[in-house]
């Protein structure tokens, strides 16, 4: 080999060596390439809203399309101010919009408060596949807190107290995650959990960070946050992605109590030494988002109907096949356990929840991600689905000519979700085979 064309030795950060690229991502590259080759998908593994942006939203957007100056690295004064207001109304929480910060993805936010904030991140089991490498890549110490079915997947109150009693080291610094509706479950919590929660943080000085930017996808339109209970010592993560269907846009937002200023002010400093500030013109797109006219709340109330009908139904699909599943509160995920099948499993040589999915893949085109990818055992047969391989544009443009009080039409699933559907149907059928 010629010496130019030798691979370089290159020293990699002992954080960093053997970790793969983020399951999402990767399970969504894998289904494009079996896709050009002719093979019939049903891309259920990237969590990606299947909905337009709203056209207020982007018309904003073009209007904006000329501005190219450098903002502020916190953000433009107006969408924080836009922000702030959006959570007043929403959550009841009060945020000084000197204490908001914009930026590129609430992912890249996250990455900051791990970087900046020097203590023990304590996480749900299942979680979001994002949170344990991100804390594991700047080197911080995380400990899981193991749900169950029967919690319906949720870091209960006493499940913290028990942790923190365990560690004997009350002044420990702790930042928890929660995020709800969850990703990979869409349940959510409700008051009660959430007072208990905050009972737990303010008696041991813990920080949470509430990741709530499915709050909106709350099907009822009832998302509470925890920052209206203990909102000296939560930090509201939000954005564009997921609600506001504007993912690719790669804006997010951190909501922090003015007893966190210090915190907030330096994750602003390490901004403005990586990426500087957020694309102008998505910023200024944004403050149309979060100020959330009657457009913005027309286009939420079509959003939601369809994602209660249409999960509602894949839950009936999947209970009738002695899947075990909750009914979710929110967003568009289902997390499933197959344990039914354990023994038929097995008999076909599938003994955890990687072998189970892949296998799944190969018979049906059908791609999901195991519960291990979310911090389930890898033995688990759990599994996320996200149920978003439909054309949203054409369902909600259908949605808007049926009035608020009027049910889905019978056949509305079928005609504008059928894949959905028929991919959850697989499921059952493939996990019966013997």
């Amino acid at each position: 080999m010629d010496v130019n064309q030798q691979e370089l030795q290159v020293s990699i950060s002992l954080n960093v060596r053997g970790i793969e690229p983020s399951a999402t991502l990767e399970i969504n590259e894998r289904s494009k390439r079996l896709e050009a080759q002719g093979k019939k998908m049903y891309r259920m593994g990237l969590g990606q809203s299947p909905f337009p942006v709203p056209n207020q939203v982007v018309e904003a957007l073009k209007i904006n399309a000329h501005r190219k100056d450098y903002l502020d690295v916190k953000g433009l004064l107006p969408l924080r101010n836009a922000v702030a207001g959006f959570h007043e109304n929403k959550d009841s929480a009060i945020f000084d919009p000197g204490n908001i910060l914009i930026g590129p993805g609430s992912k890249e936010l996250m990455f900051l408060l791990m970087l900046t904030f020097y203590g023990e991140i304590i996480l749900p089991s299942p979680s979001w596949v994002s949170y344990h490498p991100q804390a594991k890549i700047i080197g911080r110490p995380v400990t899981f807190i193991e749900t169950t079915y029967e919690s319906k997947w949720k870091i209960m109150a006493e499940d913290l107290e028990r942790l923190i009693h365990s560690q004997n080291d009350q002044s420990r610094p702790r930042v928890v995650v929660i995020n709800y509706p969850a990703n990979p479950d869409g349940m959510s919590y409700n008051e009660t959990e959430l007072r208990d929660l905050a009972d737990v943080g303010r008696k041991h000085g813990v920080i949470f960070l509430s990741d709530e930017i499915y709050g909106m996808l709350n099907f009822e339109g009832q998302h509470l946050s925890l920052a209206r209970y203990y909102p000296e010592g939560t930090i509201i993560s939000s954005g564009l992605s997921k609600w506001c269907g504007a993912g690719g846009w790669r804006l997010g937002t951190f909501s922090f109590p003015s007893t966190l200023s210090r915190l907030m002010e330096t994750m602003s400093a390490v901004a403005s030494e990586t990426y500087t500030s957020v694309s102008a013109p998505i910023q200024y797109a944004a403050i149309r988002a979060f100020e959330c006219g009657i457009n913005i709340e027309r286009y939420l109330w079509r959003v939601r109907k369809i994602l209660k009908a249409l999960t509602t139904r894949c839950v009936e699909i999947l209970r009738a096949g002695d899947v075990k599943v909750h009914m979710p509160d929110g967003a568009f995920y289902l997390f499933i356990d197959l344990s039914h099948y354990k023994d038929s499993f097995a008999n076909r040589g599938i003994t955890n929840g990687v072998d189970l999915c892949n296998k799944l893949l190969d018979d049906t085109g059908v791609a999901i991600l195991p519960g291990a990818f979310f911090n389930r055992s890898r033995e688990e047969l759990t599994a996320r689905l996200a149920l978003v391989n439909f054309d949203g544009a054409k369902a909600l443009a259908k949605v808007e000519t049926i009035s608020m009080d009027q049910p889905l039409p019978d056949n509305f699933l079928e005609f504008y979700c059928g894949d959905t559907l028929e991919a959850v149907r697989k499921i059952v059928e493939w996990s019966k085979m013997k």
